[in-house]
């Protein structure tokens, strides 16, 4: 993991993060996240696969690839005041490793665009703006 990602541990810390409401699908990954105050120790992310996936070896290499995913994108992508909680699916197995970086590059956007939208800052790109 790298240095600039802290993980989330407490089950509170992914209930809240649920509860907030922002929530991106992609084939590959389900994104939450949740805007925090910016505290300097960068974004956190924390990784859920559930039994649907699979046994055990199955949810463990779903993680480890989450977790590979996410030390490439939300490292270089992520917004230091978000909690991300990345939802493993059972197509995050068999899914090309390019094609998961691109679900989660999508996911990271499309929730920053959300909270731009929310904030009524206007969004470059969309149409109408």
């Amino acid at each position: 993991m790298s240095p600039s990602l802290c993980r989330l541990k407490r089950r509170s810390e992914f209930l809240r993060t649920a509860a907030a409401g922002l929530k991106w699908v992609t084939p590959g990954v389900i994104v939450q996240a949740r805007q925090r105050e910016a505290d300097g120790e960068g974004p956190r992310v924390g990784y859920t696969v559930s039994k649907k996936v699979g046994n055990a070896v199955q949810r463990n290499r779903a993680r480890r690839r989450l977790r590979a995913a996410a030390d490439d994108v939300l490292a270089a992508r992520g917004d230091a005041a978000f909690d991300y909680v990345l939802i493993g699916r059972k197509s995050t197995l068999d899914r090309p490793f390019d094609a998961l970086l691109g679900d989660l590059n999508d996911a990271v956007a499309g929730i920053g665009r959300k909270v731009r939208r929310t904030d009524g800052r206007p969004e470059s790109g969309e149409p109408g703006s």
